[in-house]
């Protein structure tokens, strides 16, 4: 089975011998994939389902939550770490981003860009919160508790001195490029590094 594109992207970037946790790892599918370039991959899952089907895989994966417990890793543990689509299901993203860099020197953070066009469209043209591909649940049934944008993330990143290695941004599952980011891009995955 493929990788969702997003994690394609995180496996292809991340160096083989590297030391990485995977934070909201899910089942375990980005840490099979780096595993099998000699990552050492770790991961931290909420939903106890899937943490049984990353161990299952083989996967060395604790239950634990983002919000509270990337506090009890020690500082530098591990090269990378990796946030795939769980920022905007945290309670402060700002403290997460900010845990990340404590814990790994770099980070790849990626989310939904909640100011694509279809999503502004829906807004504009119905007044609801949409549903699409990437967002495939009502507003009251989502994980989702921030709206993060392309924009909103640049921001945050900027006015805590941290550094953006590099961008990827997608529209569907192919690469988009930088220019109108904010509004063609379903989807973004930054490598942020300390300042």
């Amino acid at each position: 089975m493929a990788l969702r594109p997003d994690l394609a992207i995180i496996a292809d970037a991340v160096p083989a011998g590297a030391r990485v946790l995977d934070v909201g790892c899910g089942d375990g599918e980005l840490m099979v994939a780096l595993g099998a370039k000699g990552v050492d991959a770790r991961g931290l899952e909420i939903d106890p389902a899937n943490v049984t089907a990353a161990i299952a895989r083989g996967q060395s994966v604790v239950q634990g939550d983002a919000n509270r417990d990337l506090a009890d890793y020690p500082d530098g543990a591990f090269d990378y770490a990796i946030l795939s689509q769980t920022l905007q299901t945290t309670e402060r993203p700002d403290r997460v981003v900010e845990e990340l860099l404590r814990i790994a020197p770099r980070a790849f953070v990626s989310f939904p860009n909640f100011a694509h066009w279809r999503v502004r469209l829906a807004l504009l043209w119905n007044g609801r919160m949409p549903v699409t591909r990437l967002l495939p649940v009502a507003w009251y049934e989502t994980p989702n508790i921030h709206h993060v944008t392309v924009s909103d993330f640049r921001d945050l990143v900027r006015a805590r001195g941290i550094r953006v290695e590099r961008v990827w941004h997608l529209s569907g599952d192919k690469p988009t490029s930088d220019a109108a980011a904010s509004w063609r891009a379903e989807h973004a995955i930054f490598l942020i590094a300390r300042g």
